[in-house]
Parts: structure tokens; C-alpha cells; sequence
């Protein structure tokens, strides 16, 4: 298949995004502090956001011939992000979300994005480029609420 570079690369994405699905769960059941409220919010949010991409994303290697990931254990194995092994306080856990966003993007800059483009496949280039906006607006929000603690 003259494009499983991209398919592996959107089942590693599709991959990445199942741990930090449970990883936003984990928080959004986890968290404690003065920001509770707030942080159970967000999480539930950016975690049904994660929900939807993954659907895209798997049926996205569906439509390029390829074979979305399906089992935990893959994804682990798939995954570049580590899953949540603590019980993180509120900072560590916007940190580290920051850290998984900021990867995410990176990976889909230097591997996605170009291997979409060496297939001339403009719908997953598009949805590559739509996931890392939004993954670039959540390091942006993230951010700005940092900075106030």
C-alpha cells in the first residue's frame, strides 16, 4: 500500500488520542483544589472534543484503505504520550496536558502533514491541519490559565 506511512501515522494520532481521552477522564474524575469546578468543566469538554476526533480520525484510515487501530492494548503500544500515572495535582495536570498538546502538534507537523502531502491526499492534510488549530487553541487556553496561578 503505497500510503501505510500515513495510515500508521493516523492510527499513531488515533492512538495519542485514545490516552489522552482517558487521561482527561482520569482528571476530570481526579481533580481537587480551588479550581474544581472550573477544571471538572473544561475536562469534561476537551475529553467529549477528544471523542468526536477520534471517530474522525479512525474513519479517516477507513477511507485511505487502511485499518484503524481498535484494541487498548495497540494503543498503548501505538501511543508516543504516556498515560496519567499519578494522582497529579491541578498544576501538574494542566502541565502535562500542555506537554501532550504540544506533541501531538509536533508529530502532525513533521510526520502527518507531510506524509498527507507526499500523497496528495488534501482531506486528511485538512484534518490534520483542523486537529492541530485546535490542539494549538487548547495549549493557548491552557496557558493563559496558568499564568494566573
Amino acid at each position: 500500500m503505497d500510503n501505510q506511512k500515513l495510515i500508521n501515522f493516523l492510527n499513531q494520532l488515533l492512538s495519542n488520542h485514545f490516552v489522552m481521552y482517558v487521561k482527561l477522564h482520569r482528571y476530570h474524575w481526579f481533580v481537587q483544589g480551588p479550581h474544581f469546578f472550573q477544571l471538572h468543566d473544561m475536562f469534561e469538554d476537551m475529553y467529549t472534543a477528544m471523542a468526536n476526533d477520534i471517530d474522525v480520525i479512525a474513519e479517516r484510515v477507513l477511507m485511505i484503505d487502511g485499518k484503524p487501530l481498535a484494541t487498548m492494548s495497540k494503543y498503548i503500544k501505538e501511543a508516543t504520550l504516556d498515560e496519567a500515572s499519578a494522582d497529579d495535582k491541578e498544576n501538574e495536570m494542566i502541565a502535562r496536558l500542555v506537554t501532550d498538546y504540544q506533541q501531538i502538534i509536533k508529530e502532525i507537523k513533521k510526520e502527518g502533514i507531510p506524509y498527507a502531502s507526499e500523497e496528495n491526499d488534501g482531506p486528511t492534510m485538512d484534518l490534520l491541519i483542523t486537529l492541530q488549530g485546535k490542539m494549538e487553541k487548547y495549549v493557548w487556553m491552557l496557558g493563559a490559565y496558568r499564568a494566573y496561578e
